[in-house]
């Protein structure tokens, strides 16, 4: 069960990425050329933040099976020293978790706002900070925090 998930988790993470990446893509467009917020402009909106909740499910899923984070939090002044654990055990999922918090509120206030280039806007800051946030957080080969592999 759990490598089930971990596989669906590292395989979700780039339809986050290319949702992510086309939302501030169609905002950045859209709001320099000062298009007006079409529907496929909202649905972008809606399905990157899904997206993005639904990896969040799979990723809390893995959270509290994960070994390497059981290991963290039973041996905490050890595992602190430890950067893949410490990795994992906190900074991971404290990282994601604002990245998604971060997503949520840029789609809600954007959903809100009466402007069309308001709307590119809000999207355009608040995805790219999350964007941002989750180049920092995931674990890729080349990261010196903790590293996997592109696909699991």
């Amino acid at each position: 069960m759990y490598q089930s998930l971990l596989f669906c988790h590292s395989a979700l993470r780039w339809f986050v990425l290319i949702s992510l990446i086309y939302s501030i893509f169609r905002a950045y467009k859209g709001y320099n050329l000062k298009q007006p917020f079409t529907k496929t402009d909202n649905s972008v909106r809606h399905w990157t933040a899904t997206i993005a909740h639904i990896q969040l499910t799979f990723g809390i899923l893995i959270y509290v099976q994960s070994p390497i984070v059981k290991y963290f939090w039973k041996n905490f002044r050890e595992g602190i020293k430890n950067t893949d654990a410490a990795f994992f055990g906190i900074l991971h999922i404290l990282l994601m978790l604002s990245a998604i918090v971060l997503i949520t509120i840029g789609s809600a206030l954007a959903k809100r706002k009466q402007n069309d280039s308001d709307k590119f806007r809000t999207m355009l800051i608040w995805f790219s900070i999350a964007l941002l946030i989750i180049f920092i957080a995931i674990p890729w080969p080349f990261s010196p925090l903790a590293n996997r592999p592109y696909f699991r």
